[in-house]
């Protein structure tokens, strides 16, 4: 992860961008693992720690660990989740032992490690025979309804746009590409489905803000655009939305793939 993806910025902005759905996306791929209550568990990318406090929520905080590239991130998730045993490290080299762990999961992580095959290898390597694999990618192209109607409405005002459009620049946003990733790391009973999780929003500003302060790939192009191409941007995307100064609702479909080692 890089200051390119927006992963440097403060963890507060990371959790009023896509932060937010955060607690309700890991309560989905914690089921969809199977984890069950005493499993000692890895959050691998754990940003903040949205998924994190979940998993100590389920199984106890002294059960769980956490790793993250950003030293921001990790002192954020060391913050919120007291117990927890949170490390800055990378998803391609996990300061753990072979087969330590009863699950590993990562959320909207794998299509920004720097090499995602070595890192689902790495997660393989961690988990003990029969534990579990899991993680959870938004689907970009389709119905993650902020980063779509976001980038659509970027491609309006800006022709360049098109080249980092997270629809098109995730290697893994697609229940095909994520199963080959996971049958590709060796694991077994490989298995890819859609969840659904939504966040609400006071209005757009609330919405538009963290964009604002270069969180993520899409605040990223945000914050580096000209004021005035901004001003258009923003104009756009609330059109796109349907949004104004009222509280409102947005949808994300995320696809999560497990599969057994």
């Amino acid at each position: 992860m890089s200051d390119a993806h927006g992963f440097r910025a403060p963890a507060a902005a990371y959790d009023r961008h896509i932060g937010r759905y955060g607690a309700a996306l890991g309560r989905e791929l914690i089921a969809a693992a199977g984890l069950r209550p005493g499993d000692r568990v890895l959050d691998v990318g754990c940003g903040p720690g949205a998924l994190t406090a979940e998993l100590a929520a389920f199984t106890g905080a002294g059960r769980v660990a956490a790793v993250d590239p950003s030293p921001p991130f990790v002192a954020a998730c060391a913050d919120r989740v007291p117990g927890a045993d949170v490390r800055e490290a990378a998803a391609e080299a996990l300061p753990f032992e072979g087969g330590a762990f009863d699950g590993a999961l990562a959320q909207l992580v794998v299509n920004f490690m720097a090499d995602a095959p070595a890192g689902v290898a790495e997660m393989r390597r961690v988990v003990r025979p029969g534990g579990v694999v899991a993680a959870a990618v938004w689907d970009y192209a389709g119905e993650m309804t902020l980063l779509r109607r976001f980038w659509d409405a970027a491609a309006a005002v800006d022709p360049d746009a098109a080249a980092q459009d997270e629809g098109r620049t995730m290697r893994y946003c697609t229940p095909d590409t994520l199963g080959e990733l996971f049958d590709g790391a060796g694991l077994r009973t490989v298995a890819v489905t859609a969840v659904v999780v939504d966040a609400w929003y006071e209005g757009f500003d609330d919405l538009w803000a963290p964009l604002e302060a270069g969180v993520g790939p899409s605040g990223a192009y945000a914050a580096g655009l000209p004021d005035a191409t901004r001003v258009q941007l923003a104009a756009e995307l609330r059109d796109r939305l349907g949004a104004a100064d009222a509280p409102f609702q947005l949808d994300a479909r995320a696809f999560v793939g497990t599969g057994r080692v």
